[in-house]
């Protein structure tokens, strides 16, 4: 069985920040509405909120938390396209808008490593899936750059 990808590894850490590195304004989005200028700042502000840098309003999913936790950070299926996301990081309402796009994908790899840094230190909860460990946001931190990166075909 193949080991679950998460931001504890150097190795994974490294390979996402490569692929954010690798990302252009000619990126087209295969699904979504989000440009690749407006995907860069959405996940900076995914994960200053999962920093605890950013509040973040509690949602209600179609499950009881813990089950779409493990659902959604176990299970080895990619996520679904067209999840709604939390109006504080979604473009358009409340997420922090593109300014420059080299600056904002420079601060995206900033806050990447700080997430990825031995000293990170996270938000109690997730606005979906309730309680959550190191260990768990490390996991929902590959997995929500994965989605938007393959989003753009990175």
């Amino acid at each position: 069985m193949a080991r679950m990808r998460a931001l504890d590894s150097k190795a994974d850490c490294d390979r996402i920040a490569e692929r954010i590195a690798a990302l252009t304004l000619g990126d087209r989005r295969r699904w979504g509405r989000m440009s690749v200028e407006q995907m860069v700042c959405h996940l900076s502000d995914s994960y200053l909120a999962a920093l605890g840098e950013k509040a973040l309003s509690a949602a209600q999913g179609p499950l009881p938390q813990r089950v779409m936790k493990w659902i959604a950070l176990r299970l080895p299926l990619p996520w679904p396209h067209g999840v709604k996301t939390r109006p504080e990081v979604e473009q358009g309402l409340g997420g922090t808008p593109p300014v420059d796009f080299e600056r904002d994908r420079a601060s995206l790899l900033a806050v990447f490593r700080r997430f990825c840094g031995e000293l990170a230190r996270f938000a109690d909860t997730h606005p979906i899936f309730g309680p959550m460990s190191r260990r768990d946001w490390l996991r929902w931190g590959y997995l929500h750059a994965d989605h938007h990166l393959r989003q753009f075909s990175r």
